[in-house]
């Protein structure tokens, strides 16, 4: 797992931790990144023994998508209140989206047969600390 540390920023120290707190939740964890409002992971990393199922442009203009559709949900939350997380499942992953702040989002890829109620919950106890 490759993770970026930049000590002179305690924000950016703090997304490294965050990444590797939820890499050490469950095995079943695939990957835990944090992205920007551009589609790039800055920080996180995935398993090992994880492969990778899409290019580095595959997961940036995903990450994008993500990006579109957190800024959708901004504009209905003075209706419906905040987002919290989003999930999807696929055939062959489960990718959770949690919303740090309007320019930052955590993304984690399970496995297909983990708890996702378990793993989200834990995710968002993280985020809240």
């Amino acid at each position: 797992m490759l993770i970026r540390i930049v000590p002179h920023n305690p924000i950016l120290m703090e997304f490294s931790k965050l990444c590797q707190q939820v890499m050490a939740l469950d095995p079943k964890v695939r990957f835990a990144g944090i992205c920007d409002d551009t589609g790039e992971i800055l920080y996180g990393g995935q398993r090992e023994d994880v492969k990778d199922l899409l290019s580095r442009e595959e997961t940036r203009k995903s990450n994008l998508q993500a990006m579109a559709r957190w800024a959708l949900r901004y504009t209905l939350a003075s209706k419906i209140g905040p987002g919290k997380y989003a999930m999807a499942e696929y055939e062959k992953i489960k990718r959770v989206t949690v919303p740090l702040d309007n320019e930052h989002l955590l993304l984690v890829t399970t496995e297909v047969d983990i708890d996702h109620g378990k793993i989200i919950s834990a995710i968002l106890k993280l985020v809240k600390e």
